[in-house]
């Protein structure tokens, strides 16, 4: 029995924000109940899952909530409603927040899903999976970005796409409410961009995504976030474990190489590792995820792109061809949703800006491999692959010319390795992104902004004969898992600021397959941990919140 053809069967405290110098918010973790005594295995009920990440910091002014979902999701139809920005609370705002309340019960797959404001994607969320009695669980989102858009009426789509038959009983309920703060004493209008823009036209040609963008004359800055997610259900939702098939591996998808590029009227504009996102009901343990999710699965992260060096020749005010693509993706397979949307800023002192592209260069993706295994016998895949791109341009602006360069680098090291029959399964795998943008007024110091993606998995899963019941499986997981992002500005070699944050998971859980389900007998031990560091001159915060769940139940949750 394999790894993949087994998952379709599946079915009190307070955070403190410490601040040197300069006035903060508080940012609060809900009050929680820890400590309680768990049982010796999962019953039909568990606590309902949390993740340790920080509230999201709200300033001390009125606010107003506008509900933008409130939906039972038990089929494949997409919900619209219309948004209305909220009378009551004008913008500019401060701070615009996205809070998420979801709820199932009974017995469900993991199901993936998303909400679009003006065709523009806000959100890719994944759903737990629910014990008999239900669980319910919250997301919240920092969308302050997409107040150029919400400023306007708007349709808001949301879908997840759900089973609901004599077998597979839960309903998902999903409200989506965003709250709008008002500008006040220590809270000023945010600084967004000036629009934010869909792919126009889109469509697919083959496993890529295409379509137009046409920004403005005179735009100055240009960011894309592109939501990528590997399909549930498929092999791509395990693309960080595929393997060629002369190794008989049970997800034949070629090397375990991904990319999302994009291209602009056929130049490479923008290349990035994709995460490799967990779901509720992956590494064929759900037990593992029940009270705690791996990193982000309830909140997708996108994937940025800082293309403003092509807005040399975008500012002609022409439509321009638009291509993302998943690199390293066999030919024919699909499995991938790609969403981008775009984020621009604007010259207030110039109707058309003109400019130059400066020198490009990109390599091909270098992939270095060892390949192991063939029929149902131990194999391996190890990888090594790195990808450089570099692009400049330069714009004539209301404040003299800015030069704009974007350096890009990806590298990723994978070990996956399986026993006879995948009865032992392992991966050990590394990805990290960097993004270094330099950019220059005149002949004046350029201010650099540097970010850096890093992803880690480390486990090993199980599948061995009962040696007590016939026909039934011992089923086992470990694994380790973290996510991080590190950004910081500095403007001749000087510090301007500092943003770090990570999210990791550690687990361990057993149960049986093949046996009813009150007979699994099921144990999971699992933990997690949260951590965000801000630095500016004459200011620091920092949050941190652990969490800790015995077989369903919360026996830790720590926040300072």
């Amino acid at each position: 029995m394999r790894l993949r053809r087994l998952r379709p069967v599946l079915a009190a405290s307070v955070g403190v924000l410490l601040a040197i110098g300069g006035a903060s918010s508080a940012i609060s973790a809900p009050s929680v109940a820890a400590g309680a005594t768990p049982p010796a295995e999962f019953g039909s009920d568990w606590d309902d899952p949390r993740t340790p990440e920080p509230p999201v910091p709200v300033p001390a002014t009125r606010h107003c909530s506008v509900r933008v979902v409130d939906d039972a999701f038990d089929d494949f139809d997409v919900h619209a409603r219309d948004y209305t920005p909220p009378p009551g609370c004008a913008g500019p705002w401060s701070k615009v927040v996205m809070r998420l309340e979801g709820s199932v019960a009974g017995r469900q797959f993991d199901r993936i899903g998303h909400v679009d404001v003006g065709v523009v994607r806000m959100l890719t969320l994944s759903t737990p999976e629910p014990s008999v009695d239900g669980i319910s669980w919250h997301v919240e989102k920092d969308v302050t970005d997409l107040a150029p858009l919400l400023a306007d009426p708007q349709q808001v789509e949301a879908y997840i796409g759900n089973v609901v038959d004599s077998t597979y009983t839960g309903v998902i309920h999903v409200t989506v409410d965003l709250d709008f703060y008002t500008t006040g004493r220590g809270a000023p209008a945010a600084q967004t961009a000036d629009a934010v823009l869909p792919l126009s036209d889109a469509s697919r040609d083959g496993t890529d995504l295409v379509g137009t963008l046409t920004v403005p004359r005179n735009s100055t800055r240009l960011l894309a976030d592109v939501f990528a997610t590997g399909s549930g259900g498929g092999c791509e939702e395990f693309w960080d474990t595929s393997a060629p098939a002369s190794t008989g591996y049970s997800c034949p998808d070629g090397l375990p190489y991904r990319e999302v590029d994009v291209r602009i009227d056929g130049q490479l504009a923008g290349i990035a590792a994709p995460y490799p996102v967990v779901y509720t009901g992956g590494w064929s343990n759900p037990f593992l995820w029940y009270a705690i999710p791996s990193p982000k699965a309830f909140d997708i992260p996108a994937l940025g792109y800082d293309l403003t060096p092509f807005l040399a020749r975008l500012d002609d005010g022409r439509s321009h061809d638009v291509r993302l693509s998943v690199v390293g993706l066999p030919s024919g397979q699909g499995g991938w949703t790609l969403s981008p949307r775009f984020r621009v800023w604007r010259d207030a002192g110039r109707s058309v800006v003109s400019g130059t592209m400066g020198t490009a260069y990109a390599n091909e993706p270098v992939i270095e491999s060892s390949v192991g295994g063939t029929g149902d016998r131990a194999g391996h895949v190890d990888l090594e692959a790195t990808r450089e791109l570099r692009v400049t341009g330069t714009l004539s602006t209301s404040r003299g010319p800015v030069t704009t360069t974007v350096t890009r680098s990806l590298s990723n090291t994978s070990r996956h390795s399986w026993t006879d029959d995948e009865a032992d399964d392992a991966l050990k795998a590394a990805w990290t992104d960097t993004q270094s943008v330099a950019t220059s007024h005149g002949k004046g110091t350029p201010t650099v902004e540097r970010t850096t993606h890093r992803w880690d998995k480390d486990g090993v899963l199980g599948f061995h004969p009962s040696d007590d019941i016939a026909g039934a499986y011992d089923v086992t997981g470990d694994l380790a898992i973290s996510w991080e992002r590190a950004s910081s500005t500095t403007r001749g070699g000087a510090a301007l600021s500092s943003r770090s944050e990570t999210s990791s998971f550690d687990g361990r859980a057993a149960w049986i397959y093949g046996v009813p389900r009150d007979q699994r007998h099921a144990t999971a031990d699992t933990s997690a941990r949260a951590t965000l560091t801000e630095r500016s001159p004459g200011r620091a915060t920092s949050f941190e919140r652990r969490l800790r769940a015995v077989n369903g139940t919360f026996v830790a949750d720590t926040a300072r």
